[in-house]
């Protein structure tokens, strides 16, 4: 490693005696670690509160006289030291998965490429899935211990804030970034210049500025080209996540690939294994054989040197959702790259060349398959989608024998399960039983938490849930002119104690968040009933250009506004991981309805059912593998249908049926205690069941040693 180093943006004036929580401000395991959360919150948590859950900002802009309060407090500094001393022990310890099982491939660091990645609320650095799929790897990487380092962006302007107008319309709010108050550092050079990297764009170099951030014990790199030096514009070109504008969306591209690849390699990383999370960074190969080329190899036989290395993983069930680029462009700002690599145009553009019905395109995905030997879906059902969809690059093959394989996303179960939840398991599955939570053995004890513990907890968190949306709300009307129909919509008349259904994700219109809509009239006699009352939760942004989302989120609020729902259907705006956090730990149902085979895998519903959810899906994705008849319901049956409206009337019926003749009774059919027994039968089977499988720990480890480690042994 070359002698750069890194330095917070904030040096912190703190007690001496509790100096080491500015340390820990700046590394992102606090984030899944909630006695970590807990040493800044018992300081003044409502000031916690009101920094978004933010260390740096806390640390800055607290009084001193609560910090010199805990540092005379001798409760607060045992919990401070005990805290610590597990730090110190996660961050030291060489006793990790990847060093007991591989140690000798500790020295072989796997590079993982990904356009967005979702850590936490106070890094708004991602748009949706994606990005907390990255972000969960991320930390289930240094968890295991794996010689991992990743790669992404720090946009200057990250993902949007979301307005929910009176008449629902989606209104983006864009605001800058202060990354002095967030948990990133700036690394410099020696001499104490910000460190950057250099890509070629048409005419002109743009210049990348690279920041560090510390999630566990992986380095997160993350470039920026708001840097003195750039043009207004290439200034703009990581300010937003997903520019609509052709020529930024592969301006950014290029950064990722190409300058991604400069930021390793000037950083002093060769790595032994490159993994593309999507597309968006499949220039990197391109990057890697010119390398080779200028060192006097041939095309083929770098091309195969970096094949041999790299993984690809595709998230894409539907050809539209790739990313493809017009010819012009690639004409534009390749034309002096292809001769670097001995290649001329047409030998450039067939790398990557789709036709079209309408004409010819150069493929991200496409380019990511030529330049990956190693190739995977996100879930089964996925893989077999991208086996067909891809089958044409391998003509010869029949569809089942493309060489695609799989490999179903998780979830960080530490981000994502409630704290209380975490307690009850350690008494009852034992104190470390997160080192074994991909173990189906493990769960076997779930049935020895009494169903009075389970229930009283998820109770706690049913009305954790209620009241952060109360105070919201209270917020909203204190805050902002709105309409009180609209304070009235974000949840104010939840009652805690209702069966509570969620649906929360993008709204993209293949997600049909209409759907349980589609019978008003009988919806609204089902949630209404004396004595079994529902409420339905919605949650979700449109990205800012997609009409036909915003457009769907506008029909679910104005359904929300109606008078005659009670206020038992609410729409919560400005989704994000906080809220997220909030809606699968406190909500009884997760409803999914996609139309099948669209959802590649989807993770929320994982995060729900680790806190004794139950899933309530069509049989798409991960739940298609998870579903085993008693841990949930499906929606729909295991097939595809050519027509998309027999399909809706099929899932609509299904879904209603099942909602009046099922969930509905089971909710309240209540025993003595009132404790709804067999429903929390249910729970301990969705917890035992679909924990150890869907966990992102079963993930990683898959990812080591079905791709990580056959890509290094080559």
């Amino acid at each position: 490693m070359k002698s750069f180093r890194t330095q917070p943006a904030n040096h912190f004036s703190l007690p001496r005696r509790i100096h080491r929580l500015g340390e820990l401000a700046y590394n992102l395991w606090w984030t899944w670690n909630p006695d970590a959360q807990r040493l800044f919150s018992r300081i003044d948590h409502d000031f916690w509160e009101r920094t978004y859950h933010n260390p740096v900002l806390f640390l800055r802009q607290i009084e001193r006289a609560h910090l010199n309060a805990v540092a005379q407090d001798r409760g607060y500094l045992d919990f401070y030291d005990r805290t610590f001393r597990i730090f110190d022990q996660y961050i030291n310890t060489k006793e990790t998965w990847f060093m007991q099982n591989h140690p000798d491939q500790i020295n072989r660091p796997i590079a993982y490429f990904s356009s967005e990645f979702g850590l936490h609320e106070t890094l708004p650095i991602y748009a949706g899935g994606l990005g907390v799929l990255s972000g969960d790897h991320v930390k289930e990487a240094s968890d295991l211990g794996l010689p991992f380092v990743a790669v992404g962006f720090l946009y200057t302007r990250g993902y949007f804030s979301q307005h929910i107008t009176e008449d629902g319309w989606q209104e983006a709010r864009f605001k800058r970034l202060h990354f002095e108050d967030m948990p990133v550092m700036p690394i410099l050079d020696q001499d104490d210049k910000p460190l950057t990297v250099t890509v070629e764009l048409p005419g002109r170099d743009v210049l990348a500025r690279i920041w560090e951030i510390h999630v566990g014990r992986v380095p997160l790199y993350l470039l920026d080209t708001d840097v003195d030096g750039n043009s207004a514009a290439d200034r703009e070109l990581t300010a937003r996540l997903y520019n609509s504008d052709l020529e930024a969306r592969i301006s950014q591209e290029l950064i990722l690939g190409i300058g991604g690849v400069r930021a390793l390699r000037r950083l002093g990383y060769n790595p032994s294994v490159w993994h593309m999370n999507e597309g968006h960074s499949a220039f990197m190969g391109l990057e890697r054989v010119r390398e080779m080329v200028a060192a006097d190899h041939a095309f083929e036989e770098a091309q195969a040197a970096v094949k041999a290395s790299t993984i690809f993983t595709t998230h894409t069930p539907v050809p539209a959702g790739s990313d493809e680029f017009p010819l012009w462009l690639i004409d534009k700002y390749f034309a002096n790259l292809w001769p670097e690599l001995g290649l001329d145009r047409e030998s450039f553009i067939n790398l990557a060349r789709r036709k079209m019905s309408w004409g010819e395109t150069f493929s991200m995905p496409l380019l990511a398959f030529r330049f990956a030997e190693r190739r995977n879906g996100v879930s089964e059902l996925h893989g077999q989608v991208a086996r067909k969809m891809w089958n044409f690059l391998w003509p010869d093959l029949r569809e089942e024998d493309v060489p695609i394989s799989y490999v179903t996303n998780g979830i960080h179960t530490g981000t994502w399960l409630a704290r209380r939840l975490d307690h009850l398991f350690r008494r009852y599955l034992g104190r470390n039983w997160v080192s074994h939570l991909d173990d189906p053995d493990l769960w076997e004890d779930i049935d020895n938490i009494p169903d009075e513990e389970l229930w009283a907890v998820r109770r706690h968190l049913k009305r954790k849930l209620v009241f952060y949306m109360r105070d919201r709300a209270r917020e909203q009307w204190l805050s902002t002119s709105v309409h009180p129909v609209q304070v009235i919509a974000s949840g104010v008349l939840l009652d805690p104690y209702a069966l509570t259904i969620g649906f929360a994700r993008r709204f993209a219109t293949y997600k049909r968040a209409s759907l349980i809509l589609s019978d008003l009239e009988r919806l609204l006699d089902l949630i209404n009933r004396p004595n079994r009352p529902v409420q339905i939760i919605f949650a979700g942004k449109a990205h800012p250009d997609d009409h036909p989302g915003k457009m769907l989120i506008q029909e679910v609020y104005r359904a929300v506004k109606k008078a005659e729902n009670g206020g038992r259907l609410v729409f919560l705006e400005d989704y994000d991981m906080n809220v997220a956090r909030y809606l699968v730990q406190g909500v009884d149902v997760w409803l999914n309805t996609p139309r099948r085979p669209n959802e590649a895998s989807g993770t929320s519903g994982e995060k729900a059912a680790i806190n004794g959810v139950l899933n309530f899906s069509v049989l798409d994705g991960w739940w298609r593998e998870g579903y085993n008849g008693l841990n949930g319901w499906a929606i729909g049956d295991d097939n595809d249908y050519e027509d998309h409206n027999y399909q809706d009337q099929l899932d609509i019926a299904h879904l209603y049926d099942v909602l009046e003749k099922e969930i509905i009774p089971l909710y309240y059919d209540r025993a003595e205690n009132n404790l709804p027994r067999e429903w929390i039968s249910r729970m301990k089977i969705a917890i035992r069941t679909l924990s150890p499988q869907f966990s992102m720990r079963r993930m990683v480890k898959e990812y080591t040693e079905q791709l990580y480690l056959p890509a290094i042994s080559e």
